[in-house]
């Protein structure tokens, strides 16, 4: 009987606390308004203690991506914010509320919009399903009592958010993310390998070093996400496919059409060239029937360049693209950008 009346009580309580806040749409403990503060507390802890890189470029880039994908979600009541923290660390954070985090360190890693599109779609999803809030709701019942003794239910609240994004998300919550993630990063017009790339880097890193990386710090099925990815661009039937004979070269391949890819960049290997190469074509083809041959143009950043079609990134050329055809990357990008010429006489022919 005394548990029985304690159970109670613990109720009644918690609908007094809370009567204010409950919402007869979302019918939830923490509110939209609590969210925020909560979350703008545990941002403020953040960024006293990483510091934000000093880099308003890389700032407002990272913001303008983030918001881009905010403009095809489906949660718009809140005003997100996207900042880059002085961290080497290779992760990203989704504070509730709408505050979003990349490190340092994982922007250098991801080197593309497309890619740091499909981080911040992936973070976007969390924010959007509430899934941080949902897991704090689910251990608030058993520690509300706890913070009518002390008197301070913001503070348990903030308390209980750092615990949230501690612990990580489940898996049920992780495969969400990224089903939703890809759909926003789709509707906002980036790559469709973007996330195939984003996964498969931190990946490789996590088997590298047997620890944990980013949007798989707390999941031990990294393949099985990656596998998922794949099928959802597979729905896309994507006609700019990807062949491979000895794993080391990859080719684009379109009709008659073929682009070669057989060097690793950094962290970037011939798979995730030859992908991201892919998805920018498809996505030329979504921008123009009728392809511009005018439209490649490039941009040169010294020690490599970039290959556009219009504003769409398709390539980047480096030095360890060079063999013995070539003594320099301007040379070898002109190359190129007759052969995405061609590329585009053969889609417009294909079209007749």
């Amino acid at each position: 009987m005394y548990v029985r009346t304690l159970f109670l009580g613990i109720l009644l309580l918690i609908a007094n606390l809370f009567s204010s806040s409950l919402q007869p749409v979302e019918a939830s403990l923490i509110s939209t308004s609590q969210e925020v503060s909560m979350g703008a507390d545990v941002a403020k802890k953040l960024e006293k203690q990483y510091g934000l890189v000093e880099d308003a470029y890389l700032q407002a880039r990272v913001d303008r991506i983030g918001q881009s994908i905010v403009a095809v979600c489906d949660r718009k009541n809140i005003k997100y914010s996207f900042k880059v923290l002085n961290t080497k660390e290779i992760n990203a954070l989704a504070v509730p509320g709408g505050y979003i985090y990349l490190f340092k360190g994982l922007v250098d890693l991801m080197q593309t919009d497309d890619e740091l599109a499909a981080v911040l779609a992936h973070e976007v999803t969390h924010v959007v399903k509430r899934h941080s809030v949902n897991q704090i709701e689910k251990q608030l019942a058993m520690t509300l009592v706890f913070a009518v003794a002390f008197g301070d239910k913001a503070m348990l609240l903030q308390n209980l958010t750092q615990q949230a994004l501690m612990s990580g998300y489940s898996r049920s919550d992780e495969r969400q993310a990224d089903e939703f993630g890809f759909i926003y990063a789709r509707k906002a017009g980036y790559n469709p390998y973007g996330m195939f790339v984003t996964m498969g880097k931190l990946n490789d890193l996590a088997g590298e070093s047997k620890g944990n990386y980013g949007l798989f710090s707390s999941h031990p099925e990294p393949e099985a996400r990656v596998k998922a990815i794949e099928k959802y661009i597979q729905k896309l039937n994507i006609k700019q496919t990807i062949q491979t004979t000895d794993k080391s070269t990859y080719s684009v391949v379109d009709g008659n059409w073929r682009f070669n890819v057989s060097k690793k960049v950094a962290a970037d290997k011939t798979v995730y060239r030859a992908s991201l190469l892919a998805g920018a074509l498809y996505l030329v083809t979504l921008k123009d029937a009728v392809v511009d041959k005018n439209k490649f143009i490039v941009a040169n950043y010294g020690s490599y360049n970039e290959i556009y079609y219009d504003d769409i990134l398709l390539y980047r050329v480096f030095e360890q693209d060079l063999d013995q055809n070539f003594t320099d990357i301007h040379s070898l990008t002109n190359a190129y950008i007759l052969m995405f010429r061609d590329w585009a006489e053969v889609h417009n022919n294909s079209k007749v």
